[in-house]
């Protein structure tokens, strides 16, 4: 038996060379990762972190001014804080007026265009246009189009002969519905480019099938379709919910929260006790709010996808 032979079979000097093997391993993980980590620990956890932190203090704007540590003083106030509560109930309000139009439209659509049509391929260009656009510049353009005096939609009122038209992002009735119609536009179609991959992913076969069984489109719809794309559905709506419950740039840009506070989601809220009225703690508290908020929809969705994961 030779000395090698002999060591390998003792077990010396072979895990070694395994630890160190996993070490370095481990080591290049982290040497790869590291980029991609420090922008996110720098820009998403630290002033995470920062705003939890200034939740429980009375900080204002002002250089001169010391901040001091009020405890839940902040929360305390935000519960009896019946303009916030108003504001989150829009919020509600606009992350589901527009959600749920959004998807049903979105599908239909995603159905049209994976039908064999001509020209389908320009018709899909043109349908992620709005997605292309900065939510700034959609806002500025359906102002146009709102506009009281020169706007089409009001042109168009007038040509038809339904009356003078009205200014729709100013009047306490029309401004939220108004603002909804524009969030579902500019949403519209990454939530169709989801739901047309899924479509893309099902099995031709089990349609042919279907309908050598007798099946009509809507029974091919309900027993081949729907459950081939349902988790695209359910992982693209929850996080349209999210993402609307969060909108800012779109709505400060079309209205800025008006009229009365008709349109003033809870983040536009948040902007204003931080920024016009310099209250940073209470609007730090708003944001962990928020934050609660999302972390729980974000936790029944997972919850959801698990259980659906071990029914599967």
């Amino acid at each position: 038996m030779t000395l090698a032979t002999a060591t390998v079979r003792s077990g010396r000097g072979a895990p070694r060379g395994g630890q160190g093997d996993g070490r370095r391993r481990d080591g290049a993980t982290w040497f790869l990762v590291l980029p991609a980590l420090i922008p996110i620990l720098i820009l998403s956890v630290g002033p995470l972190l920062y705003g939890i932190a200034l939740a429980f203090t009375d900080a204002q704007s002002g250089r001169t001014r010391s901040t001091q540590w009020v405890g839940v003083l902040n929360f305390q106030d935000l519960l009896h804080d019946t303009l916030f509560w108003d504001s989150f109930r829009i919020g509600l309000l606009w992350a589901v007026g527009v959600t749920v139009p959004q998807f049903v439209l979105a599908l239909g659509l995603a159905l049209l265009l994976n039908a064999n049509l001509r020209m389908r391929w320009l018709a899909r260009a043109l349908a992620i246009i709005p997605w292309a656009m900065p939510e700034v510049v959609v806002g500025i353009m359906w102002r146009l189009v709102y506009n009281p005096d020169a706007g089409i939609l009001n042109e168009t009122v007038r040509d038809l002969g339904l009356g003078d038209g009205r200014d729709w992002l100013t009047g306490l009735a029309t401004a939220l519905p108004a603002v909804i119609v524009v969030g579902i536009w500019a949403g519209m179609p990454q939530t169709t480019v989801a739901l047309l991959a899924g479509l893309q992913n099902t099995p031709h076969e089990l349609h042919e099938a279907a309908a050598l069984d007798g099946a009509d489109a809507w029974r091919r719809f309900r027993t081949v379709t729907w459950p081939a794309i349902r988790p695209v559905a359910l992982a693209i709506s929850a996080l349209n919910l999210i993402w609307n419950f969060n909108s800012f740039a779109l709505v400060y840009v079309l209205t800025s929260g008006g009229p009365g506070g008709r349109t003033r989601l809870p983040m536009l809220f948040a902007y204003e006790e931080a920024f016009r009225y310099g209250q940073f703690g209470y609007a730090a508290a708003m944001g962990c709010v928020m934050v609660a908020v999302i972390s729980v929809l974000l936790a029944l969705y997972l919850v959801g996808r698990l259980r659906g994961g071990e029914d599967a």
